[in-house]
């Protein structure tokens, strides 16, 4: 393998980018210390004098001591549901917690947001855990302590089939495959929502506060007249040694926590994947320097190899046509000891040729995929399926080169049979957004709507169909021309700032992350400790099956 040699040493404009990024980590670390306060100190304070942890003091109590729980979905819902006083984290906790050394799924919803109701995004955020742990094989522990459904919300998380139904169907799948579901009722537990702990393998629940009932105290009254208190209609005297739907009771959360982490100390240990692994190694470059790397103009360009040089293990990338479409990096390498393909978007502007005559060159666009580029990302992911190495996609990408040339050449050819060749990609696919994501460039680097096993980002990453100065100028266009009259340059300018003003916050890494089309914002610092442990996750998921790609253009 070549090693990387970085040059960032002697690029005068690190320390300015450094501590711009710096600057925008720290804003969004306060912002989400605050979202991890979920409904805030007093309803923290109210929870605590009912005798219940919090959803994290849960979560922490679950974990093994030190260990660190990668958190996925913080930034849901944030900046929605103002109307209804906001949701921080969509009301509940996910992530993969390390448990007797293994990797686990922990759902744990936040009573001190809305009493732990589910909202839209609850039910999208809780899903996609679910999506995680089924594609991964994780065990999954549910600790529930929720209202159920945000009855003023119903109709937009009730019936459809990314509502709050499909998260029992989860739960059938899951145990049909052999991923082992525990449930722990830790407060309410009412109507529909008492499906879940009771659709996993085996439930807890917490005397004195966990309850566990198809209809509350107030509709038995209004339906058949019966009055009868929470304890007595579904308390866990009544579940466990009266009905015998709940398999274990205890006297505390700290409790029922400690019961859940024997149980899985238990377990079986997963399977080892089918990729290769070997003693890890640290990169030739401090990590800390990936702060530095993305200019804080996401149009200039930049050397993309410098970010692998701190990622991977001896700073060591075997190239693939490392001559031929340049624009794009493809290569394999090893990260914290396990083997890794990785794709990633080169901003570098370089020059390349365009016909037999060597002399006859033209600049290349950086972050741009054209068709030779498309060529060589769908066939080194085809590579990487016959050999069963994970993909690492790396986007800073503005999208497919575009206009008569491009067309002509057949730009939309070539980038469909990569696009082919990632959605059809059986290999584990984690996705990485540094800077842009643009365009159908977003779908061939294995966006959202691709299947990665996981989504990270950093703060400098933008997720959106193009930049925000071509977008406003083009519906600045189409506006203007509706409007067929002339119009003084000062409005045009407003109207244009009014505009990009709107895309821009709509293309912030929080803006997607609020949605889920990203897991988690992280410290550029943190990414190889991140896909390494995502990566050690995927390890443990089933066999991967035959690769095809079906019909291809040539």
């Amino acid at each position: 393998m070549s090693v990387i040699e970085s040059v960032l040493e002697q690029d005068p404009g690190y320390v300015q980018r450094r501590d711009h990024w710096l600057e925008r980590l720290r804003e969004i670390e306060e912002q989400e210390a605050r979202i991890r306060l979920g409904g805030g100190e007093k309803r923290l304070a109210k929870q605590h004098q009912l005798g219940k942890m919090s959803a994290r003091e849960r979560v922490e109590a679950l974990c093994d001591p030190g260990s660190d729980f990668l958190e996925l979905g913080l930034w849901a819902a944030h900046g929605m549901y103002e109307e209804h006083g906001g949701v921080p984290a969509a009301g509940v906790v996910t992530g993969i917690a390390k448990v007797h050394g293994r990797d686990v799924l922990v759902v744990a919803n936040d009573a001190t947001v809305k009493a732990g109701a589910w909202f839209p995004m609850t039910a999208k955020k809780v899903l996609r855990a679910q999506e995680i742990a089924l594609e991964n094989r994780l065990p999954v522990v549910y600790l529930v302590d929720s209202a159920g459904v945000f009855l003023p919300m119903q109709d937009e998380i009730f019936p459809d089939k990314e509502h709050f139904g499909r998260a029992f169907y989860n739960n059938a799948r899951l145990s049909a495959e052999g991923v082992l579901q525990i449930a722990a009722i830790m407060g309410p537990c009412v109507a529909g929502g008492a499906y879940l702990p009771i659709m996993s393998d085996e439930s807890h629940i917490v005397e004195g506060t966990g309850s566990i009932y198809l209809a509350g105290p107030h509709l038995v009254k209004a339906a058949i007249g019966e009055s009868v208190g929470h304890e007595e209609l579904g308390g866990a005297e009544v579940q466990v040694d009266v009905s015998g739907v709940v398999d274990h009771r205890h006297a505390s959360d700290g409790d029922c926590l400690a019961a859940i982490r024997r149980q899985l100390e238990q377990v079986a240990p997963p399977p080892s994947g089918p990729f290769a692994r070997r003693e890890p190694r640290p990169p030739l470059y401090p990590e800390e320097e990936l702060r530095g790397i993305l200019p804080t103009d996401s149009s200039r360009p930049y050397e993309a190899r410098e970010v692998l040089a701190r990622l991977l293990d001896g700073s060591e990338l075997d190239e693939f046509k490392a001559t031929y479409g340049q624009s794009l990096i493809c290569g394999t390498g090893w990260l914290d000891g396990w083997a890794i393909g990785v794709v990633a978007n080169q901003r570098h502007i370089v020059k390349r040729k365009t016909g037999l005559d060597p002399r006859e060159r033209e600049l290349q666009i950086g972050g741009v995929i054209y068709s030779d580029s498309a060529d060589k990302g769908a066939r080194f992911v085809e590579l990487c399926n016959q050999k069963r190495i994970p993909l690492l996609f790396i986007q800073d990408v503005t999208g497919f080169m575009v206009g008569t040339r491009a067309e002509r050449g057949g730009i939309i050819k070539d980038g469909a049979k990569m696009v082919n060749a990632v959605a059809n990609s059986v290999v584990p696919k984690i996705t990485l957004f540094t800077g842009n994501s643009f365009g159908a460039g977003n779908y061939a680097m294995c966006g959202k709507a691709y299947g990665a096993r996981f989504l990270f980002a950093w703060p400098s990453a933008t997720i959106a169909v193009m930049g925000g100065a071509q977008a406003s100028q083009t519906i600045l266009s189409i506006q203007l021309g509706k409007r067929g009259d002339e119009i003084p340059e000062a409005e045009k300018k407003r109207i244009l700032s009014e505009i990009q003003s709107r895309y821009d916050r709509t293309s912030d890494p929080r803006y997607a992350a609020s949605r889920l089309w990203v897991d988690a914002l992280i410290d550029p610092a943190a990414t190889r400790k991140a896909i390494s442990r995502a990566l050690a996750c995927a390890a443990q998921g089933p066999d991967l099956g035959e690769f095809k790609t079906g019909v291809l253009q040539t």
